[in-house]
């Protein structure tokens, strides 16, 4: 994905689970997104992190999914991910601390 002249780095899908109730009845919706890493941010289909702002990126995973987290100056955010975020994390730290 683009984003003005910028080219993505790297992608990861992940999903949002909204609740809701209709005439009594409960029912969750997996919403998918794709989270984007550039050379100056993180961006989500509702948040944009720049670089300098994010400490680290870390994944836990749990039986058929995991879940991503975001460790910025703002605090610890969370998405969900059903696939192995292992190269965008790996991304994210050459881009944060690329060799010299």
């Amino acid at each position: 994905m683009k984003d003005g002249c910028h080219q993505a780095i790297a992608a990861v899908s992940y999903y949002k689970t909204e609740r809701t109730i209709d005439f009594n009845r409960q029912t969750y919706t997996k919403k998918h997104n794709q989270m984007y890493l550039y050379n100056d941010k993180i961006l989500t289909a509702s948040r944009q992190y720049r670089l300098e702002h994010v400490h680290d990126v870390s994944y836990r995973p749990f039986s058929e999914a995991g879940l991503l987290y975001l460790h910025t100056n703002q605090g610890v955010f969370a998405y969900e991910v059903d696939v192995d975020p292992g190269y965008f994390i790996e991304a994210f730290k050459k881009q944060k601390n690329p060799i010299k």
